[in-house]
This record gives structure tokens, C-alpha cells and sequence, in this order.
């Protein structure tokens, strides 16, 4: 049976909430999902001393870094719960907002009764939006040599005896335009992880000695 939106969410309580307010903290998993009923709010990257969830005032600082705005009706920062995954941005209210919080067992309830394989799609669509987001987010808020060791991590594969390497199946131009940095950069980066004992091996394949290391620059 197919629920209507609009039924759906005012089953839940209105809420109003004061420009300013930060609805959404990046990497920080949540136990509900925010309807935005009216209202803008700035998707971006906060400074730490920015974030005040839903007590802020009017006239409060904005983002650090901007992504977009999401302007109601619609769901916020769905693709994280639709996945499971913690917010890949924070979110903070342009506006007066005007919304509605559904719990997340409700919501992954709804997502999951109806076709399986609409439910296929809506996953995948999730996944591809989560990855240009992410990579947005890394371009803004990470350096060269954190975007480059958490690109290294999310394409290692493990052998059979343990190694974790990369093959570069790419060209360096291609992998640099999706770091968004400029070759010349790629390669002195991959330069200095081998300096730091982080990575070894020059031509195809890049081993990677120390994935901790990696990770902790990475900050992932």
C-alpha cells in the first residue's frame, strides 16, 4: 500500500526552528530524519565553533563552505539515511524552518515495504549522490595529502598474502581531476607518503605500508 508523503510526516510534530540552528552535523550519525516543511537551509561545512543544534539566534555566522541550500518541502540529507550512514555534510537553517523529525526506524519502515527492486534503485541512486557529496566535501574541507591517502585507502584491495596495494589503472591526470588537484601536485604528494614510510612502490602499483597512517592523515 502507498503512503502519501504529506500523510506520512504530519503524523509527526511540527517543529519551528530559528535561523541559525544547526539541524545536521557532519559525520555524526543520527536517530532521526528532518522533513523540511518550509524554510532554506545551507548544506556545507561549519566551523567547530559555529555548531549550536537548534538554539542559535537570528543573525548567527554562516557556513564556513557552502555545498547547496535545500528549500522545503523535502527531506534533508536523506541519501545518509537511506543508507544508514552518518550526515556527509552539516546542515544549519538559512531561515525561519518550519519542519517535521521522523524517527529513522519509521523512516528505513517506509523505505523498505515497498518493491524490492524500487528499493534497489533508490539504494544505488543513494550511493551515487553519497560519493559526489563526499568527494565535494573532501575537496573543501581536506588538503592534498588527506584527499590523496583517502583516495589510496578507498581503493586498496588486500592479497593473499596480506599486501594492500593499489593499481593505478588510471592515468595520474585522471586520478588528480578527481582529487581536484593538478598532477604536477599528485605526484609530489605520492612523494612524500613515500618519504613518511606511507606508501612504497613507484610505477603501477603503490603498497600501502602503514594504512593507519594513512587513515590518520586521511581522518577517516
Amino acid at each position: 500500500m502507498l503512503v502519501n508523503q504529506n500523510d506520512f510526516v504530519s503524523a509527526y510534530p511540527t517543529q519551528l526552528v530559528a535561523p541559525g540552528a544547526t539541524l545536521l552535523r557532519r559525520s555524526v550519525a543520527a536517530d532521526k530524519v528532518i522533513f523540511v516543511e518550509s524554510g532554506r537551509v545551507v548544506l556545507g561545512i561549519a566551523a567547530p565553533d559555529q555548531i549550536c543544534l537548534e538554539t542559535q539566534t537570528p543573525g548567527a555566522k554562516t557556513m564556513e563552505h557552502q555545498l547547496g541550500t535545500v528549500v522545503g518541502p523535502s527531506w534533508l540529507e536523506v541519501n545518509a539515511a537511506v543508507l544508514g550512514l552518518p550526515s556527509a555534510v552539516d546542515a544549519q537553517a538559512e531561515t525561519e524552518v518550519v519542519l517535521h523529525s521522523v524517527p529513522l526506524e519509521d523512516f528505513r519502515a517506509l523505505i523498505t515495504g515497498g518493491s524490492p527492486a524500487a528499493h534497489a534503485i533508490l539504494i544505488d541512486v543513494a550511493r551515487a549522490h553519497r560519493q559526489q557529496t563526499e568527494l565535494a566535501v573532501s575537496r573543501l574541507a581536506k588538503d592534498a595529502e588527506a584527499r590523496c591517502a583517502e583516495w589510496l585507502l578507498r581503493h586498496a584491495e588486500s592479497s593473499d598474502k596480506g599486501v594492500c596495494s593499489v593499481k593505478l589503472q588510471q592515468r595520474k591526470r585522471l586520478i588528480a581531476a578527481q582529487l581536484g588537484i593538478a598532477p604536477e601536485t599528485l605526484s609530489r604528494v605520492l612523494r612524500h607518503l613515500r618519504e613518511r614510510s606511507l606508501i612504497s612502490g613507484s610505477g603501477r602499483i603503490v603498497n600501502l605500508v602503514d594504512p593507519g597512517g594513512l587513515r590518520s592523515l586521511a581522518g577517516v
